[in-house]
């Protein structure tokens, strides 16, 4: 004799999983999208380094504006993935990749990984993971910036710094979390989606709806 669902659901209902279950794939494209943006960060590390010294040689604080692509895989992870933990993951992954092939912050790049996820997370958290829109992915953008910059004050020191420096930066952090994760990490999935190789998630069936 086998167990059978619940009278008020229907078979089918109970073989349903959660909107917030994840699933194989979802696993398998977290882990493919963390090493794909970790690629990216590598090329972001020498690009990006170069950007943050001028700006940062112009005014104390204003190389925050460069921060922005490292902050981009919690936004993209969140955005396709759509389950608790998908934006710290392809983040953190990311960050490994980053300091595994070299880099010139190491092992603090996990440490980097895990608070920029954490902040985007957090944002989508509050949307209860059910609200993807631009907006929404500019502040999962900027909530990785004020996470990051939180903490650089201890891990680089940079409560030591002035506080108008310290403003300077988390200001420009910000913009950059909104404009290159948020905006940049939207238009991103939403050109991906566009291919069909994202057919299997929710992203990809919206993408698809609108053309």
């Amino acid at each position: 004799m086998h167990a059978s669902a619940p009278a008020h659901l229907s078979p089918s209902a109970a073989k349903t999983p959660g909107r917030l279950h994840w699933r194989v794939v979802d696993i398998v494209v977290t882990a493919v999208l963390g090493v794909a943006v970790g690629l990216v960060f590598w090329g972001w590390n020498t690009i990006g380094g170069a950007w943050f010294s001028v700006m940062d040689g112009l005014t104390p604080g204003l190389g925050g504006i460069a921060v922005g692509i490292w902050l981009i895989g919690g936004v993209i992870g969140g955005l396709v993935i759509r389950k608790p933990g998908a934006a710290i993951a392809v983040e953190v992954i990311a960050a490994i990749l980053s300091a595994l092939i070299g880099n010139q912050w190491g092992i603090s790049t996990v440490f980097s990984g895990l608070a920029q996820g954490l902040g985007a997370e957090i944002v989508f958290a509050l949307f209860l993971y059910a609200r993807f829109t631009l907006p929404v992915a500019m502040l999962a953008g900027a909530g990785a910036a004020v996470v990051e910059w939180v903490l650089e004050l201890f891990v680089f020191a940079n409560i030591q710094k002035s506080i108008e420096f310290n403003l300077i930066y988390l200001v420009t952090m910000i913009i950059s979390g909104a404009l290159l994760a948020g905006v940049v990490g939207w238009l991103l999935v939403r050109a991906l989606a566009a291919t069909g190789a994202l057919s299997r998630f929710a992203a990809g069936r919206e993408v698809r709806r609108e053309v």
